[in-house]
């Protein structure tokens, strides 16, 4: 039905301060996009492709794709680029942004904190002619296409170590208004997020380990998103979890090392809500590539 299509568009027009960041169930692989301070931190060459379609069955449903590449540079830096695309009803969104890191020794182990800065742009469109439109001369909809393009700058820090991180950032620090003018008195506002992310490895015995996460979302106006993992990694091979979000989604989660470079991973996400009656799940297919580009990397492969 077209006129879910409308529905998602007012989450576009109109005051909001809901959360707009996409989602995403195997965040612990794609830290970047969220905390700059990530980039450089495995001391390898990691370079991760992502594809979500999320409510399925729904018309007008958030369909995201995500590719970004990492990598340290010497002993102390990282430096990245990301590149992003979500598209919910008429509206898409695309971003590309740059991310740089700077980490300090805390001791003479593995312990580590680092910094990071993200800088880029912003582009959001809305095609009106995927609405079904009830008053065309609604001055909202004079043009079929609207685009804006926006700056991103945001910042990060990362503690960490081989088997333990902590990490807190925000994306972008700047609230954007878009679509506004004196002809339209409702505008769409991209709003300020805030993360916090933990992950730790624990060692169940030489073959198997369990590998607890959470992320925190926050952002003005709507209600904080939780998400709760855990992970069993087997012979440093495959990997098989859960994941729950205190918004009413369950997911399944798992993963296969094909060889030492690639990783092939794979979530199923299930609304044990009432709105699970809209939808069929969500699908998240990740394909991740890592190098060494020194001698050493991170003891346990799949701690961060």
């Amino acid at each position: 039905m077209r006129v879910l299509s409308g529905l998602f568009f007012m989450l576009f027009l109109g005051v909001s301060f809901a959360q707009q960041d996409a989602q995403y169930t195997q965040y612990m692989y794609g830290t970047t996009t969220i905390n700059p301070a990530y980039v450089g931190s495995r001391n390898t060459l990691n370079i991760l492709l992502s594809h979500r379609s999320q409510w399925i069955g729904l018309e007008g449903a958030p369909v995201s794709q995500l590719v970004s590449i990492n990598s340290a540079l010497g002993e102390k830096q990282g430096i990245g680029a990301s590149l992003f695309r979500d598209e919910i009803g008429p509206a898409r969104t695309t971003s590309f942004a740059t991310d740089y890191s700077y980490s300090l020794q805390l001791n003479r182990e593995d312990l580590k904190l680092a910094f990071g800065i993200k800088a880029g742009i912003h582009a959001l469109s809305v095609h009106f002619n995927k609405l079904n439109i009830y008053n065309p001369t609604d001055p909202v909809f004079e043009e079929n296409i609207r685009n804006r393009i926006s700056p991103i700058i945001g910042a990060g820090a990362y503690l960490y170590t081989d088997k333990w991180y902590v990490g807190l950032s925000i994306p972008n620090f700047l609230q954007t208004r878009h679509f506004s003018n004196t002809t339209i008195s409702r505008t769409t506002k991209q709003s300020m997020h805030f993360y916090a992310i933990a992950g730790y490895v624990l060692e169940l015995n030489e073959d198997i380990q369990m590998k607890p996460t959470t992320l925190l979302k926050a952002t003005g106006g709507a209600p904080l998103s939780i998400d709760i993992s855990t992970n069993f990694i087997f012979y440093s091979k495959f990997s098989l979890g859960f994941s729950m979000r205190i918004n009413g989604e369950i997911s399944s989660i798992g993963s296969f090392q094909i060889s030492e470079q690639f990783m092939l991973g794979y979530s199923y996400d299930y609304s044990f809500n009432d709105f699970g009656k809209f939808n069929n799940g969500s699908h998240e297919l990740i394909l991740k590539y890592e190098l060494p580009i020194r001698k050493r990397r991170p003891k346990y492969l799949r701690c961060f």
